[in-house]
């Protein structure tokens, strides 16, 4: 299969659907289920900083036998780097984890704090060659109009939750001027029973003979939305990418996109969300 794309606002292609690590421990898990993404097909793979696991990512990579640019690679700053100088540094950092050159796309991970001096170290690393593109996640409309006016270089993606309950309609007006492409985490409503129960989904999976996940990610796909589904289960890594076999109609997108509760369980905005994640970890415990 032919992997479809999606062009950036920088020119970049990149993969439609992709592989997520969040919260695959580096206990090995992450090697075995990137190992098998990439055995399976997928060639985009998310991680993060802070998920701890970035080595495993690389490794997995590099033991692929794929061609590095046959792969898109994402890693993230956490916001205990942000600033000129401290993302700088995480940026070289997350490269030698990862035994990588350059990565492909690298993401504010948390906007909070100095991230127009983060934006810049990020700027300075993409004219370098170190970072293809270059983005932020977890923006909402109030922190997007708090900081992106700030930056000299447009974010090509904002990776912000995202699915048939929450589909950010707001976010995406603001970001369809630049026209900047959204990312979504946690795009099956990270195992929300009643989001894969839900009437209209389980007709169409019945339909069109596929599991409720495969109807949300080709919903999502359809919409433009770049997902990145996770599992560390070989039948459903499997699952998750076969979703170009079908096409839901116009009528039939209407009525996923009445499924939009406008409200997700993360909200970036609340008082304290900054001061909470800052104090989560510190992620160079173990440099």
């Amino acid at each position: 299969m032919t992997m479809p794309t999606i062009k950036l606002n920088d020119g970049n292609e990149i993969p439609a659907i992709g592989f997520g690590t969040f919260q695959i421990p580096s206990d090995g898990s992450t090697y075995t289920a990137v190992s098998e993404a990439l055995k399976t097909g997928y060639r985009h793979i998310d991680t993060a900083v802070a998920y701890f696991n970035e080595a495993e990512v690389g490794r997995a990579i590099k033991d692929s036998g794929i061609d590095r640019d046959q792969i898109w690679v994402t890693s993230k700053l956490w916001l205990q780097d942000f600033g000129y100088e401290p993302a700088k540094r995480a940026i070289d950092l997350s490269l030698e984890k990862m035994g990588l050159d350059y990565l492909d796309l690298y993401l504010i991970h948390q906007p909070y704090g100095d991230v127009p001096g983060a934006w810049r170290a990020m700027e300075e690393a993409q004219q370098a060659g170190k970072l293809r593109s270059i983005g932020v996640s977890n923006m909402t409309p109030k922190i997007w109009r708090e900081f992106v006016p700030q930056f000299a270089t447009l974010p090509a993606v904002n990776q912000v939750e995202f699915n048939p309950y929450f589909q950010q309609t707001a976010i995406r007006e603001l970001m369809a001027a630049g026209d900047v492409k959204l990312e979504s985490w946690g795009p099956l409503g990270q195992g929300n029973q009643d989001l894969l129960k839900n009437p209209v989904i389980t007709q169409l999976a019945t339909k069109y003979g596929k599991n409720a996940g495969q109807v949300i990610l080709r919903f999502e796909n359809q919409l433009g939305v770049i997902v990145f589904p996770k599992s560390v289960h070989a039948d459903r890594i499997k699952s998750n990418l076969d979703i170009f076999d079908f096409t839901l109609t116009d009528a039939e997108m209407a009525e996923m996109v009445k499924l939009d509760k406008g409200k997700g369980q993360h909200d970036p905005d609340a008082p304290g969300v900054k001061e909470m994640l800052l104090n989560a970890f510190d992620v160079h415990a173990n440099d």
